[in-house]
């Protein structure tokens, strides 16, 4: 239970206990066994796209030819190179919940696909840096709408026993597309062409081209299907991919009824203008507080400083080899894939703010370890101190993946009610972009600048990180999303959910039976009295 804030509450969780009764596992149920394999491609696909550039963009600094082709660009150059990616995306936030709602999730996520094909295209073909910048531009814009409707869309699609693995593993597999672009400019650094910098550049294609190709066989959100009062296409969805287990027909049956119910009452308090919601009341502040305070700590937990400027963090402890650096890079992001899918699978079963903290004081520990590894090497000229820093770089990246990586999208996907999922995550998304632009552009100008003593702010920044997680963050643990959707509002809300959905059930079941349930019953020998 978080201690700032208004308390959390809960609703009777009858359709959690009825998930957890189910034992037969996903696999031995076709219609889900081909849902959660048509996600990988149309959802969990989209993570490769930002992993292979986010580890292209860390890569290429160390390729000649790309740095040749370039000028050689110093470290303000090298900082907007990087930080004109998450300015794209900056600016496509304000539309992202629009777009959303209008298009759906699938459309959504094509119609993201479409920009970053054309981005990959400008920026494989290049011909000076202001033709790259305008390609990482455009490449930005793209992303935040594919990474807000498909982290959405597993949230949404999948059955409840998987939901939270099925979103931890959303941001695990980034960790797919950076290996390849890692494994690729290993590959190509060597060449003396401008191809060692274009084809990687061109591959950015290959995971957009999966949802493209795929895309058609997924189907869409039961929840926007209903908001968008085409019930008839949700329940049929429902059915197909939800009731295959124990009790499945009566798990669907209260899983539309609380859809349906929850959706009615987000509709009704939902503001005309779509991003009034942020301030709407204490609860809805309360929800956006926390994305923006995910999106800052998903990227200023010191990941950034690896993600992008590896080069620049093994010269400070004497490693300036090309091709060793190239080698750390793609061993670091193959050491993160191994860690982080097992994590992904462990970590959701776990409650949410233990994780969250065994994250961040693992993290902190981290840096303290790296930061007197690199200034005794700096204050000795001793190349031992590099043996400490790469071991923790690699010890960094179970701790960090325990919490930012696995469960954040998990936790968004929590705390927001469908109605206002797309602009939590977007917000989520906006201080991610403010906190990656800050770090590409800021990192290198202060790296150059104190070297390893820019280390020590973000080990006093990882301690704020610790006790707000500790004081601001509620547990969603073990509940399904409409159980979570009104746990700021308070019991009035919640019962006024319950209600509806008793009697939606009711009428389902007299249109079944022919027969009144007793209230009704009740109030037709009244009538006839």
């Amino acid at each position: 239970m978080a201690i700032i804030g208004a308390k959390e509450e809960h609703v009777d969780p009858r359709l959690t206990r009825i998930a957890q009764a189910d034992n037969l596992v996903w696999y031995k149920k076709p219609n889900l066994r081909y849902l959660y394999l048509i996600l990988i491609p149309t959802a969990l696909g989209v993570e490769w796209t930002s992993g292979f550039d986010s580890s292209m963009m860390n890569s290429l600094q160390a390729v000649k030819a790309w740095s040749d082709y370039f000028d050689n660009p110093n470290a303000a150059r090298l900082g907007l190179l990087n930080a004109m990616y998450s300015l794209g995306a900056l600016m496509a936030i304000p539309f992202i919940p629009t777009i959303s709602q209008l298009l759906g999730r699938r459309r959504t996520i094509l119609f993201a696909s479409c920009i970053m094909t054309v981005g990959a295209g400008l920026q494989a073909g290049s011909v000076n840096s202001d033709m790259f910048l305008a390609s990482r531009w455009v490449l930005g814009f793209g992303i935040p709408f594919a990474i807000v409707n498909a982290s959405a869309l597993l949230g949404e699609l999948a059955y409840a026993n998987e939901r939270a693995i099925l979103t931890s593993l959303f941001n695990a597999s980034w960790f797919v597309g950076a290996i390849v672009a890692a494994g690729t400019t290993y590959g190509t650094f060597q060449m003396t062409s401008t191809w060692a910098w274009r084809l990687p550049s061109l591959l950015q294609l290959v995971p957009t081209m999966f949802q493209f190709a795929f895309m058609r066989w997924c189907p869409e959100s039961p929840r926007w299907l209903i908001s968008k009062d085409r019930g008839d296409e949700a329940l049929a969805i429902l059915q197909r991919y939800h009731s295959e287990g124990a009790d499945g027909a009566e798990f669907v049956r209260l899983e539309f009824a609380q859809i349906q119910s929850t959706i009615k009452q987000e509709q009704a308090l939902a503001s005309a203008f779509v991003w009034a919601d942020v301030v709407r009341d204490p609860p809805m502040r309360r929800r956006f507080t926390l994305a923006a305070i995910m999106g800052f700590f998903t990227q200023w937990s010191g990941n950034g400083l690896l993600s992008f400027y590896m080069k620049k963090i093994l010269a400070l402890v004497g490693i300036t080899d090309n091709r060793t650096v190239q080698q750390v890079i793609l061993s670091n992001t193959c050491w993160g894939f191994i860690n982080a899918v097992p994590i992904a699978l462990i970590a959701p079963r776990y409650p949410r703010r233990r994780m969250f903290l065994t994250c961040t004081i693992g993290t902190a520990v981290v840096y303290v370890v790296w930061t007197v590894a690199s200034a005794r090497s700096m204050i000795d000229s001793s190349s031992q101190a590099a043996i400490p820093v790469l071991v923790f770089i690699y010890v960094y990246s179970p701790f960090y993946n325990l919490g930012w990586n696995a469960l954040a999208y998990t936790y968004l996907v929590e705390l927001f009610p469908f109605q206002q999922r797309a602009q939590g995550i977007a917000v989520e998304q906006l201080t991610v972009r403010f906190a990656v632009f800050f770090n590409t552009y800021i990192n290198p100008i202060a790296l150059d600048a104190i070297g390893w003593k820019y280390y020590i702010v973000y080990c006093v920044w990882i301690l704020v990180e610790i006790l707000t997680v500790y004081f601001m963050f509620p547990e969603t643990h073990n509940r399904t999303l409409e159980e979570l959707s009104f746990m700021f509002e308070g019991k009035e809300i919640q019962d006024k959910v319950q209600r509806d959905v008793d009697k939606v059930l009711h009428v389902e079941l007299e249109e079944i039976t022919g027969v009144p349930d007793g209230s009704d019953r009740r109030e037709n020998a009244e009538r006839k009295a």
